[in-house]
């Protein structure tokens, strides 16, 4: 299982609330810094504009020049015309300096911003912070009503006025901007899971569609809605889909016509081989009396007649299979005597080393003739590609499941060169031949395929493998007793008939 923050809607998730989160505090943080300049540019404003009110109202009785007690005098006259604002000025003349409180060294004042003063000839305000607390400080020069071409008296006074209302408000506006994120955020985050619900259902669709493509329902499609990329996909898909099945119907029609070509013509050939063999039978027993070179072409004609009939009787039964008409004839068997049987019939029973249960020991239901068939195609096989000594072993197993009475296992081993890793995977597929790996066999390439069908049909399993001291070992599996269901290759093809 995927951890939650892996798959696609834990990502969107993610995505959104991240979105969401930074476009909060983005705006929270521009509404603050916007909200405080603008309270505290409208308390500055305010501040400086009383200040050049109340300075030239004082500044004509200022003598010229100013002695201490002038300078006194005007700062305690500008802090008395604000009593409930708790001014502190100072009012200063080249060395000279007068506050409006007794002893007041007015530390927040900075000999740049006195510099500023007197250079620009105009009000100059820095905000300072002292202890947590923090001073608006204004500084503005004061200047005569003359028609000299410069006015400027070398005056200056200097403000500073306690922030202490206009701090409550920022306070207030970031506790009002915190209180706005929370919610903010869940609404985010609320909005994210719509919006990731309305994204993930075609998502969700599509995968249930390519689920039911893929268990073979190729009929399925999807509803297209809208005209975004997601309703593109799902078009797309339509389109693909529609592909497939007409590609997959027609690769059925032209397997079933293979099909048909392969059980007609292999059926048609029988009757001219019946008389062919008839004839290669009478001419082999007068083979003898014939001269050298007639004798030879008769031996290989009736050989390869024998072959040829042997090829279309295979090709019969791979048509059965294919056609879903091989059916199982079943019968309660000892199987080891079934298996020395079909070396008796053979003559194998010198060549073959056999290892099989006592006579009654093993028994199940299966199908003799096509156990024949198994067992000596697998048997020839090893007599063919192998080397001596070629044993077959014969045991039973134990089911895991306790409704089965067990397994039957078979098991055919050669002490030949073994099969190459490579050719592992295809020694059960039809005509399939490794001529560069062993020795060329006579054989149509169907042996192993038929087996493995047989196999199937009784619901078990057949396997290739390589000895670690050498040489291969087919192993068959078969059900005891045959289970219920049929073999999953048999349904399809009756569901494809």
């Amino acid at each position: 299982m995927k951890p939650p923050l892996r798959g696609l809607r834990g990502r969107l998730l993610v995505a959104f609330v991240l979105v969401a989160a930074v476009a909060t505090l983005t705006t929270g943080a521009l509404t603050f810094r916007e909200a405080r300049t603008g309270v505290l540019q409208q308390s500055q404003d305010a501040v400086i504009k009383r200040l050049r009110y109340h300075v030239n109202a004082i500044s004509a009785g200022i003598t010229y020049p100013p002695s201490q007690a002038d300078l006194e005098w005007a700062a305690t006259e500008v802090a008395r015309a604000e009593p409930g604002q708790n001014w502190r000025v100072l009012a200063t003349y080249r060395e000279l300096r007068g506050t409006s409180t007794p002893q007041d060294r007015f530390t927040e004042l900075t000999s740049a911003m006195r510099s500023a003063v007197d250079a620009r000839r105009a009000a100059v305000f820095q905000r300072v912070s002292t202890d947590g607390h923090s001073s608006l400080v204004v500084g503005m020069p004061v200047t005569f009503e003359t028609p000299s071409e410069h006015p400027a008296s070398g005056i200056a006074v200097f403000l500073t006025v306690p922030q202490t209302g206009e701090q409550g408000y920022v306070d207030a506006l970031v506790t009002a901007i915190g209180r706005a994120v929370v919610p903010a955020l869940g609404l985010a985050v609320l909005l994210a899971l719509l919006a990731a619900r309305g994204v993930l259902r075609p998502v969700r669709e599509l995968r249930r569609a390519t689920r039911s493509i893929a268990e073979g329902h190729l009929d399925t499609r999807l509803a297209v809605n809208g005209s975004d990329e997601l309703a593109d996909l799902s078009h797309t898909f339509n389109e693909t889909a529609a592909a497939l099945e007409e590609s997959v119907a027609e690769l059925r029609r032209m397997e079933a016509r293979a099909r048909r070509f392969v059980a007609d013509v292999s059926h048609e050939l029988r009757t001219p081989l019946a008389a062919m063999s008839a004839v290669t039978d009478i001419l082999d027993e007068d083979a003898a009396r014939l001269d050298t070179d007639t004798a030879t072409a008769v031996r290989l004609i009736s050989g390869e007649t024998v072959k040829l009939a042997r090829l279309v009787d295979d090709l019969m039964e791979i048509s059965r299979f294919d056609a879903g008409a091989a059916g199982l004839q079943l019968d309660d068997l000892d199987l080891a005597e079934s298996l020395r049987r079909t070396l008796a019939s053979r003559a194998w029973l010198d060549s073959v080393d056999t290892r099989l249960p006592e006579p009654g020991e093993l028994r199940g239901r299966v199908d003799p003739r096509r156990l024949d068939v198994v067992v000596a195609n697998l048997v020839g096989n090893a007599l063919r590609h192998g080397a001596q000594p070629v044993q077959l072993r014969l045991h039973a197993r134990d089911s895991p499941d306790a409704y089965e009475t067990g397994w039957a296992v078979i098991e055919v081993l050669d002490s030949g060169p073994g099969i190459p890793a490579d050719v592992l995977p295809q020694v059960f597929d039809r005509f399939y031949k490794s001529d560069t790996a062993r020795t060329r066999t006579e054989g149509s390439g169907l042996g192993l395929s038929i087996t493995a069908e047989n196999v199937r049909l009784h619901g078990g399993t057949v396997r290739a493998a390589n000895r670690a001291e050498g040489g291969a070992v087919f192993t068959v599996e078969i059900p005891l007793r045959q289970p219920l269901r049929q073999p999953l290759r048999q349904s399809l093809k009756q569901g494809e008939s």
